[in-house]
């Protein structure tokens, strides 16, 4: 027999044969544990790589649509656990390794992912505190973003209500968890801070309930952190239980451990508020009446000096000295006069002596005018030293007079305006807690039922109802009576008298 010649093939039937062959042996999925090594992500989204052990190299890829599950990010030298089926790659005659799920080996991948994500905005700085907002001392109007099914709502309003009753508060109802929890949540935060100059919110407060990894992870990603980064309202975290900690507890401006907390963080207590004013109010007095009592000690000194006790010692003193003067004065004048007696019987017997016959008439003329001019300036000098005198001791006694009237009006006065003082700082601690407790009074949002009003919100909704587009026909309405009464009722039509 003629040898019978080989069948041949074309590369192409090679390939499809070995992929038949691939397909018919190996298992439809089963797990491949290696080593990462040269990672690529495209720009399609899909992922290229390998999967290596100590001997040898398993292609990979994995699809744009499977990788999106994936919550850790696939480095190069990671071990991973791969589950997927080998294929052939026509193109590249090539076998492959596509991977449907991937999974970091020895540590869950949600861990793993909470790690990085902690690693990578922690080396941007969002956890730093220089970047936290203070929380206002005491907020008036406060947002809530929960979900409105969740037992978080009514410990957070609980919590709040039982230690600031006044504080108003606006649920922005939003899902906690699955997918599209975190976008939404997100989305929520950016349109509350974008309309907050028509809402005027003081605090945002952002949580839920316990559960498991999984079940938190909305709070983990990070398009919420960042929206928590960038928010201008302070932001509470409230999610979990006390052992819980997420990506968004530490981006916050503040903690709350659990929602039941988030009051205690969130708000004061009314009752240490109205200690604290109680307490100012006291060491007002207080400090009011030491300072009266001090003014009256300082008093008491000032009356018991001697310009006080004694007021005439000082004038009758200075009278003393002018009368003593005035006898000085009296005594020299007396001496001026003897003396010039002496010289002039002197003269008058040396004249006498000369026989001055010619001249006598003269000189006694001259001699009469010297005795008239020396009384007549004894005279004037005696005058103008008493009414010297005088207007000295009229000058001391009205000094004495207005300066004991200006020490006692300076002394009433300054009574008075310490009285006056007191009792404003008093009026105005008692006017200030008066308003104060009227306007707590006041913002109690469910104060007006018992004056025969009523709320009306949407069952479907939770939200109020304030004109007929915020409901439809069919829905459920809850009506809110005084001492927490409801009235449910189904709405049949609608009509619409104006905008």
């Amino acid at each position: 027999m003629a040898d019978q010649k080989p069948k041949i093939y074309s590369v192409s039937q090679i390939t499809s044969l070995i992929k038949t062959v691939l397909e018919e042996t190996l298992p439809s999925k089963f797990v491949v544990t290696g080593e990462i090594s040269d990672w690529k992500h495209h720009t399609s989204g899909h992922c290229y790589f390998s999967l290596k052990d100590e001997n040898s190299v398993l292609p990979c890829v994995m699809w744009a649509g499977k990788f999106h599950k994936v919550k850790f990010q696939p480095e190069n030298g990671m071990a991973v656990l791969g589950t997927g089926f080998i294929d052939v790659y026509p193109p590249q005659g090539k076998y492959q390794f596509y991977i449907d799920k991937l999974e970091p080996a020895g540590v869950g991948a949600l861990q793993l992912a909470f790690e990085q994500m902690v690693k990578k905005l922690q080396d941007e700085g969002l956890f730093d505190d220089v970047h936290k907002k203070p929380l206002p001392l005491y907020p008036r109007r406060i947002g809530i973003l929960t979900s409105e099914s969740g037992a978080a709502i009514h410990d957070i309003t609980d919590s709040i209500h039982n230690r600031w009753p006044c504080a108003k508060l606006f649920l922005y109802s939003v899902p906690v968890q699955g997918e599209g929890a975190a976008e939404e949540i997100a989305a929520a935060l950016r349109d509350v801070n974008k309309r907050n100059k028509t809402l005027g919110l003081d605090i945002l407060i952002v949580g839920r309930g316990g559960g498991s990894l999984e079940d938190l992870w909305a709070f983990n990603e990070e398009i919420l952190a960042r929206a928590i980064f960038d928010s201008q309202i302070p932001i509470i975290s409230a999610v979990g239980h006390e052992i819980d900690t997420t990506i968004a507890d530490l981006v916050a401006d503040a903690r709350a451990s659990t929602p039941t907390k988030a009051g205690v963080v969130a708000v004061p207590d009314i009752q240490e508020v109205m200690q604290h004013l109680a307490n100012a109010e006291s060491r007002l007095l207080n400090q009011a009446k030491a300072i009266l009592k001090l003014a009256q000690e300082s008093l008491k000194i000032i009356l018991a000096s001697a310009a006080f006790q004694k007021p005439l010692l000082l004038v009758r003193n200075a009278e003393q000295q002018l009368d003593e003067l005035s006898a000085e004065l009296t005594d020299s004048v007396g001496k001026l006069l003897v003396e010039a007696k002496e010289k002039l019987h002197t003269a008058y017997e040396q004249i006498s002596k000369i026989e001055p016959h010619r001249l006598l008439g003269k000189h006694t003329v001259d001699l009469n005018n010297l005795i008239n001019r020396l009384a007549v300036a004894a005279k004037a000098v005696t005058n103008k030293v008493q009414v010297q005198l005088t207007a000295q001791e009229n000058r001391l006694a009205v000094v004495a007079k207005a300066v004991t009237n200006e020490a006692h009006i300076q002394l009433t006065a300054r009574e008075n305006r310490l009285v006056v003082s007191a009792k404003a700082v008093t009026n105005k601690a008692r006017v200030q807690l008066t308003a104060q407790g009227s306007r707590l009074a006041a913002l109690n949002p469910k104060s007006v039922l018992n004056r025969g009003y009523s709320i009306t919100t949407s069952k479907r909704t939770g939200r109020l109802i304030k004109r007929p587009v915020d409901i439809e026909i069919g829905d459920t309405m809850v009506t809110e009576l005084a001492n927490e009464n409801l009235i449910e009722s189904k709405v049949t039509k609608k009509q619409n008298k104006g905008s």
